[in-house]
């Protein structure tokens, strides 16, 4: 069960945002439906141009989400933006995105550029989306209520 659920892994976090909690970084990004499921067919950052179709999708939804007055969507759709930036930079810094290996030594980090393009698109919009005046509210308004 995921620390940001009440309940359970279950439980329709649209319909009970109650049980919804905001959570540190990526926290939940996997486990909250149905958000997990509206926003994870549209996460890729494999090339620059991949990427910035993600991130403009995901932004699109971020946009959706707060026209239908949700946080809990707009929140979510940030978490996903946000490990849009995370996993291309880890992805740009090792090959195959793995930083030890099966001894658990760190492998030697290889710089690739693309990927570090991928990540810089996630980041531009990752920090537009986390410092939005209204997000914030919101998600203050969130935590007062629920927790």
């Amino acid at each position: 069960m995921s620390e940001n659920a009440k309940k359970d892994a279950t439980t329709d976090c649209r319909a009970h945002p109650e049980c919804y909690r905001v959570g540190r970084g990526e926290q939940g990004v996997l486990t909250i439906e149905p958000y997990k499921s509206e926003l994870l067919p549209h996460w890729r950052f494999r090339t620059p141009e991949i990427a910035r179709e993600s991130s403009r999708t995901l932004h699109d939804m971020f946009e959706q989400y707060r026209q239908d007055n949700d946080f809990v969507g707009m929140d979510m759709a940030r978490k996903f933006i946000q490990m849009g930036y995370t996993r291309a930079r880890r992805y740009a810094n090792y090959r195959g995105g793995r930083k030890y290996d099966r001894q658990g030594r760190i492998n030697e980090r290889k710089i690739d550029e693309t990927k570090a393009e991928a990540a810089r698109i996630f980041e531009a919009v990752w920090k537009q989306v986390r410092e939005d005046s209204d997000y914030l509210a919101r998600k203050r308004e969130h935590q007062r209520r629920y927790g």
